[in-house]
C-alpha cells in the first residue's frame, strides 16, 4: 500500500474512532491550540509554557490543591522525525507561595500529518497525549487524549480547530468514558511580524452527555502572535473564564525556538 494511502487511512480510523467515542477537565499547563505543521525533520522545538492563574479556586477541589496564585511552568520538547510524524514530551510544574515548585506530571505526544506535498485544501494532522499527572494536582491521574487538527490559511486569515476527545484511565472520570474538549483559534496578520487573534478552550462532559452549563468549562483568550523570525514562535494572551467550573482570570506565554538537531 502506498504511503500516502496508508497515512490517510490511519487518519480517517482514528478520526471515525474518536467521533464515535468521551472532556478533560480544562487545564492550565499547556494553553495552545495547535496548528497542523509539525516540525520539521531532524529539527528540534524547545517551548516554555508560562502560565499564572490571577483568579481561580480558592479552596481544594476533590483533594486537588487550589489554583488561585498558581504559576504553572511546562517544558515542551518536540522532535521531527519525517516529513508527516513528531514527537513530543511534557515536563509539567507548579509554583505557589507556601508551596514551592512542584513537579506535576509528564505527557508524551506523538503526531502524524498529511504531508504538504500532497496539496490538500487544509491543513489535517491528529495528535496523541497520554501520561501521567500528580493526584494532588487532578483528579485523574492517568489520562489520553485524542486531538483532531484541522486549519487553513487564506491571506491575512488563520483559522484552525482542535475537536479534542479524552479518556481517564485512573481517577473519578473514568466512569464518564470519552469525554470532549474543543478548541479553537482565528487570527489576522496585521503586519508580517504582529498577529492578533482569539482563542477559545472548552470541555463539555462526556461526548454523548454533556454536562450541565454551568458545570462545562469556557475559556476566551484575546492572543498575540509574534512572528519574529521562522526559528522563534512567541504568543501570549489573557484569558477570562465564563463558567463556575473554570478559573476565571489566566495570563499566558509561549516562548519557543526551534533547533538544527
Amino acid at each position: 500500500m502506498p504511503l500516502r494511502v496508508a497515512i490517510a487511512c490511519g487518519l480517517f480510523a482514528l478520526f471515525s474512532g474518536t467521533f464515535c467515542r468521551s472532556a478533560r477537565a480544562q487545564d492550565n499547563y499547556e494553553i495552545q491550540v495547535y496548528g497542523y505543521e509539525t516540525v520539521e525533520p531532524r529539527h528540534t522545538m524547545l517551548e516554555l509554557h508560562s502560565n499564572f492563574t490571577f483568579e481561580g479556586s480558592k479552596t481544594p477541589q476533590d483533594g486537588v490543591l487550589p489554583t488561585n496564585h498558581q504559576l504553572h511552568e511546562t517544558i515542551e520538547i518536540t522532535h521531527g522525525f519525517t516529513d508527516w510524524f513528531e514527537t513530543g514530551f511534557y515536563i509539567f510544574t507548579s509554583e505557589k507561595s507556601g508551596q514551592g515548585v512542584q513537579w506535576v506530571g509528564d505527557h508524551i505526544r506523538p503526531r502524524v500529518r498529511i504531508p504538504k506535498k500532497w496539496n490538500w485544501p487544509v491543513g489535517l494532522s491528529l495528535s496523541n497525549e497520554i501520561g501521567y499527572q500528580r493526584r494532588k494536582f487532578s483528579i485523574d491521574t492517568w489520562t489520553w487524549e485524542i486531538r483532531p487538527i484541522i486549519d487553513k490559511q487564506k491571506g491575512p486569515w488563520y483559522f484552525s480547530f482542535n475537536p479534542a476527545f479524552d479518556r481517564s484511565f485512573h481517577g473519578p472520570s473514568v466512569n464518564q468514558g470519552v469525554t470532549f474538549s474543543p478548541d479553537f483559534k482565528f487570527s489576522y496578520d496585521f503586519t508580517k511580524k504582529i498577529t492578533g487573534g482569539f482563542e477559545y478552550y472548552g470541555a463539555v462532559g462526556p461526548a454523548t452527555d454533556f454536562l450541565a452549563t454551568g458545570q462545562q468549562q469556557h475559556q476566551f483568550f484575546p492572543a498575540i502572535d509574534l512572528n519574529l523570525s521562522p526559528k522563534w514562535e512567541v504568543n501570549f494572551g489573557l484569558g477570562v473564564g465564563v463558567t463556575h467550573s473554570t478559573d476565571h482570570l489566566i495570563a499566558k506565554m509561549i516562548l519557543g525556538y526551534r533547533f538544527d538537531f
